[in-house]
C-alpha cells in the first residue's frame, strides 16, 4: 500500500498551478497516474478496484509590477499580480490494472490585481488595485494507460490523456463594478484537452528516475479569449531515506505502486502477490524534481497579447512521508528560468504540500 501513495500526489500535485506567470492566471495540469514524483507523473497506476484520494495547497508567490513598469504600459492590458493559491482535492480509481481515472477539483484565488488607468486625458495616470478573485475553477479529468510494465527491468511507460471542463465561476467584477478579464476569472470558460507521456524507470532498490511531458490544447473561452496552449515537462529522482526498498519482500503489498500524487516508493515498478503484515510501515522519500511549462500567447478575438506567453523552469526539491496508506508530501520550487513575452509578473517561490491516501484492494 506504502508504493501506491506515491501515485496520487503526482496527481494533484500535476494538477496543480501551472509553473509559469502565463499559466499563473489559470492552474495547471498534472498527472493522477502511478510511480513518480509530487509534480512529475510517473508511469505507476493504481490496481484495479483501488481508490485514491488527495487534498492540497498550491501557493505561488509572483514578483509584483512596480508602480512606474505599470504607469509605463498604461492602456497597454499589463496588469500586476501578487500569488495564484489553489486549494483542492482530486480522486483516481483504479479501472483495470494498467488503467487509472482520475479528477480533480480546484477552488482558485488570485491576489494583488493591479493596473493602470488614465480616466482623464488630461490627467496622470494612476495605479488601481483591483482587488482579489476566487472561485470554483475547471475540473480535470485525466486518464491514464500503462503500456510497459517490466518488473524484471523496472521499467514503466504510459500515456496520458484528459480534458478540463468550463465549470469554473467566469463572471467575477472588481471592486469598481467591471468584470475581471478571463486571465483573472477562476475558470476559463473553454474545453481544453491534455495529451502526454509518462515514464519510470527503477535505478536501483532506493533510487528512481520519473518524467513526463503533456500537451494542453486550449479552446475559445469566456470573454471570447483563448488562454494560449501548453506543454508541461517533468523529471523527478526519489531516493528512499529509510523504510521498505525495491530489494525487501516485506510489505502491505508490492503489487503496484501509485506513485504519481504525492508518494513513490521506488518500487513502484513492481508487481508481486500481496504479503499481509501485522504492523504499520513508515518510509520516508527524498525528491529532486525539474518542473517546466512552456505557454503560448493568450488571444483575445483572435488578437495576439503581446504581453502573454512564456516558459519557465523550477528546480524543486521535495520530501514525502508515508504510514501504511497515507501519505504527506512538501515540494518548494526555485525558478532557475523566467523567460516572458513582454510585460508580465514573474514567479518568486512555489510551494506544494498536501495529503493522500489509498484504499482497496
Amino acid at each position: 500500500m506504502i508504493n501506491r501513495l506515491s501515485f496520487i500526489v503526482a496527481l494533484v500535485a500535476s494538477t496543480a498551478i501551472g509553473v509559469s506567470a502565463a499559466s499563473a492566471h489559470h492552474p495547471g495540469i498534472g498527472g493522477i497516474g502511478g510511480a513518480g514524483g509530487i509534480l512529475t507523473i510517473g508511469a505507476g497506476t493504481l490496481d484495479e478496484g483501488q481508490f485514491a484520494f488527495s487534498a492540497f495547497i498550491d501557493y505561488l508567490r509572483l514578483k509584483q509590477l512596480s508602480e512606474p513598469t505599470l504607469l509605463a504600459n498604461v492602456g497597454n492590458g499589463v496588469h500586476g499580480l501578487q500569488t495564484v493559491e489553489s486549494y483542492g482535492v482530486a480522486l483516481a480509481y483504479g479501472i483495470t490494472n494498467d488503467l487509472t481515472v482520475s479528477v480533480r477539483l480546484p477552488w482558485v484565488r488570485r491576489t494583488g490585481i493591479l493596473e493602470a488607468v488614465q480616466e482623464d486625458p488630461a490627467a496622470p495616470a494612476t495605479v488601481r488595485d483591483r482587488g482579489n478573485t476566487s472561485g470554483f475553477g475547471d475540473v480535470t479529468v485525466l486518464g491514464q494507460y500503462r503500456f510497459v510494465n517490466n518488473q524484471v527491468s523496472g521499467t514503466q511507460a504510459a500515456v496520458l490523456f484528459g480534458v478540463k471542463a468550463p465549470t469554473g465561476t467566469t463572471d467575477l467584477v472588481d471592486r469598481f463594478g467591471e468584470i475581471f478579464e478571463a486571465e483573472f476569472q477562476p475558470g476559463s470558460g473553454s474545453w481544453d484537452w491534455l495529451f502526454g507521456a509518462a515514464l519510470s524507470q527503477r535505478l536501483n532498490p532506493a533510487l528512481s528516475f520519473h518524467a513526463n511531458v503533456l500537451a494542453i490544447a486550449n479552446g475559445t473561452g469566456t470573454q471570447n479569449t483563448n488562454l494560449g496552449n501548453r506543454f508541461l515537462y517533468n523529471a523527478a529522482l526519489s531516493y528512499r531515506v529509510f523504510g521498505e526498498t525495491a530489494s525487501e519482500p516485506h510489505t502491505h503489498d508490492t503489487r503496484n505502486a501509485y506513485a504519481h500524487a504525492g508518494h513513490d516508493h521506488s518500487r513502484v515498478i513492481t508487481k508481486a502477490s500481496t504479503v499481509t503484515a501485522p504492523h504499520g510501515h513508515v518510509a520516508l522519500d527524498a525528491l529532486l524534481e525539474i518542473n517546466g511549462e512552456w505557454h503560448d500567447k493568450q488571444r483575445i478575438a483572435g488578437i495576439s497579447d503581446p504581453n502573454s506567453g512564456g516558459n519557465t523552469i523550477f528546480v524543486s526539491p521535495g520530501l514525502r512521508l508515508t504510514m501504511d496508506n497515507w501519505s504527506s508530501y512538501v515540494l518548494v520550487g526555485i525558478p532557475v528560468v523566467n523567460n516572458y513575452n513582454g510585460v508580465q509578473a514573474t514567479p518568486a517561490w512555489r510551494t506544494l504540500v498536501g495529503v493522500s491516501a489509498v484504499f482497496g484492494p
